[in-house]
């Protein structure tokens, strides 16, 4: 049996929507599988990703990072979630651009009345774990760190990856 080579894809792609800045870094969690391999390439496969686990890791770190910094837990809302869903898949498929185009009809369609919103989105590829690159990049950016820590009691995730295997984020907030 020839054995192939492998290219470990050992760059991954952060990008969020304030500024939207591509940042190249190492990812040494990715350990390719021989499944993995086709014409001696590694690829994720973008139907290997979990979505739901994906929403419920994210829903997770910005829980546990709001009760590190004494703050309320968030609730999560099924309408919230839809329209983050709704927005994330079309980013994913290209009938948005990335960011927060349609923000405002985004709110409006979830249902319920609100006294502040916020959101936040961001797109990554080539990570073992691609919730936390998310997260760990929301926390660093100023803006997405004011969403996360904001005076919100409700929340909603929505997680789409596209073949290129680029996975899409959208944390929508209410209070």
């Amino acid at each position: 049996m020839i054995q192939p080579t492998i290219y470990i894809v050992a760059l991954g792609t952060i990008v969020l929507s304030s500024g939207a800045i591509a940042t190249p870094v190492t990812n040494p969690t990715f350990t390719p599988q021989q499944s993995d391999v086709l014409n001696n390439t590694v690829y994720m496969a973008a139907s290997s990703i979990n979505i739901a686990a994906l929403e419920q890791s994210v829903f997770n770190q910005i829980n546990n990072y709001r009760v590190s910094q004494g703050l309320p837990a968030l609730t999560r809302n099924s309408a919230i979630d839809n329209q983050a869903r709704i927005h994330s898949q079309n980013m994913a498929n290209g009938t948005v651009t990335f960011g927060h185009t349609g923000f405002s009809e985004r709110i409006r369609a979830i249902g319920i009345s609100y006294r502040a919103a916020g959101e936040n989105v961001a797109y990554n590829q080539g990570y073992s774990d691609p919730a936390t690159i998310a997260v760990q990049g929301w926390l660093k950016s100023p803006g997405h760190l004011a969403n996360i820590k904001g005076n919100y009691d409700k929340t909603g995730i929505g997680v789409a990856s596209n073949s290129k295997g680029e996975i899409y984020f959208t944390q929508i907030f209410l209070r």
